[in-house]
């Protein structure tokens, strides 16, 4: 019973947060693609992989890896500051990947279309996929004080169990890359995986479809440097 409030409580925050983002300034100011853009980053890659693993639909995140409150005060605008330079460092370096800024982390989506590929029902990163996870590398040891979450997805092509694992093997092989080839601190890292089940686009559409197969990675401050803007801002 204490599992189903748990449960409860942290679907109720997740929907707060979405309609939230859906009515904030810069949504209201934004397109429809752009509201689409940063309503979908917030509930694909965050806010689903939180609830996803905590209701037991695969990947092995924690809550707290990823979300631990938004910070407010200087202390949250030191934070931001910090955060809008990192991502505006991604956006220069990999102008195909589509970056948004969630609250006080940055999540970045890779589709057939935007910077990671991989072969038809294939897990293994291939050079064109490389050559972007090498420039995110430089970045994540350039800005070392955030934690990271890959989460992998697929289209509807297939079973649901063999794209749940499809989903999974993708999601780890960016993860293993960043941290087995680029000897990134594993520590850093958390890999989720939900197959078929949080599509952003249409899967009746072969563009839809494409979009659909995709690896989105968030990157949040860790302790440290909310500690850091803590003493910076005085403990204001």
């Amino acid at each position: 019973m204490r599992s189903f409030f748990k449960y409860i409580s942290i679907v109720s925050l997740a929907f707060t947060i979405v309609l939230a983002l859906g009515s904030c300034e810069a949504t209201k100011n934004a397109n429809n693609k752009q509201k689409g853009a940063v309503i979908g980053a917030a509930g694909g890659a965050v806010l689903g992989a939180i609830i996803g693993n905590n209701v037991g639909k695969g990947g092995n995140g924690e809550l707290g890896a990823v979300i631990g409150g938004v910070v407010g005060g200087t202390v949250g605008v030191i934070i931001g500051n910090k955060m809008d330079k990192q991502a505006q460092k991604i956006e220069e370096e990999i102008p195909g990947a589509v970056v948004e800024r969630v609250d006080d982390g940055i999540v970045i989506t890779f589709d057939e279309n935007s910077g990671v590929y991989f072969d038809t029902a294939k897990y293994n990163i291939n050079s064109a996929s490389k050559a972007n996870l090498d420039k995110l590398s430089g970045i994540l040891i350039e800005y070392p004080d955030t934690n990271v979450l890959v989460v992998g997805h697929t289209d509807s092509v297939g079973s649901d169990t063999s794209n749940m694992l499809l989903s999974e093997r993708r999601a780890k092989s960016v993860t293993s890359y960043f941290t087995e080839t680029k000897r990134l601190s594993a520590g850093r890292f958390t890999t989720n995986w939900y197959g078929e089940q949080t599509p952003v686009a249409d899967n009746t559409t072969a563009e839809g479809r494409a979009k659909n197969r995709r690896v989105n990675i968030a990157i949040v401050p860790n302790e440290k440097m909310k500690e850091d803007a803590k003493n910076e801002s005085g403990g204001n």
